[in-house]
């Protein structure tokens, strides 16, 4: 399995418009942030987990000519807004399958109608095929995959588990029987938005201890925000196995 880190950004993206943050000013690849997605290539699959803003932009970057299925973990902006530009993926492959909570799906049929449409549809708008699902196992193309589910703030979402490799986001709290899902996960990807606590999101203290409870061979952060402070100098702060992610970051499983 290989995974790619497609965005690392929290909803507004490093650099903030407007902002003259150092970290925002930073000339430091690493420390430049688009809004948090990743692609998990898995027998032949390429699994997207979040179709966000910018998810254009980073497929031409990382030349990705496929996608076979769209996993949401949420609803909210940073997550979906883009969703209309799987058009060329749509023409040259038909309908994408989309895997989501059906809050999410209602969501996405609000804001995205002209998509789900059966009858008098738009010729140039691009189809899903929608699977709802719940938190069960569920199958794609005989790949087993664990939905664990947390807590961001009020709002539930979705993480995945994929065999060795499990991507958590937007997480503020996780109650103990989702625990037992990641027990044995080699790889572990949570989100920490910042130094200081909080709402909605674990800090990056709180994701440490997270991970110092989980104990995964190797330990990822991302949904980062520029109060976490420059890349170089986080990472520097880091256990040896935890690792700051940034775009474009490949990692084998």
């Amino acid at each position: 399995m290989e995974v790619t880190f497609l965005g690392t950004g929290t909803s507004q993206g490093i650099p903030v418009i407007g902002s003259d943050h150092p970290v925002c000013l930073s000339e430091d690849p690493k420390d430049k942030r688009l809004r948090v997605s990743v692609l998990v290539e898995w027998e032949g699959y390429n699994l997207l987990v979040d179709c966000g803003p910018d998810f254009r932009a980073q497929m031409l970057s990382n030349n990705i000519s496929r996608i076979d299925a769209i996993l949401y973990t949420h609803e909210h902006n940073d997550h979906t807004a883009g969703l209309d530009d799987i058009r060329p993926f749509f023409f040259r492959q038909g309908d994408i399958p989309v895997f989501a909570h059906k809050r999410v799906l209602e969501s996405l049929k609000k804001r995205f109608s002209y998509i789900f449409e059966t009858e008098n549809k738009y010729p140039g708008a691009p189809s899903v095929d929608v699977r709802e699902i719940t938190n069960t196992v569920f199958s794609f193309k005989d790949l087993h995959i664990v939905p664990v589910e947390v807590m961001h703030n009020r709002v539930q979402v979705f993480g995945y588990r994929f065999g060795d490799f499990c991507y958590l986001t937007d997480v503020k709290t996780i109650e103990e029987e989702e625990k037992e899902k990641l027990k044995g996960v080699k790889v572990l990807v949570l989100n920490a938005l910042r130094q200081e606590a909080h709402h909605s999101h674990l800090s990056l203290q709180e994701a440490l201890d997270l991970f110092e409870e989980i104990k995964p061979e190797r330990a990822y952060i991302t949904h980062i925000s520029h109060r976490m402070g420059f890349h170089k100098e986080v990472q520097a702060s880091l256990p040896p196995n935890v690792y700051l992610a940034y775009d474009n970051l490949k990692i084998q499983i």
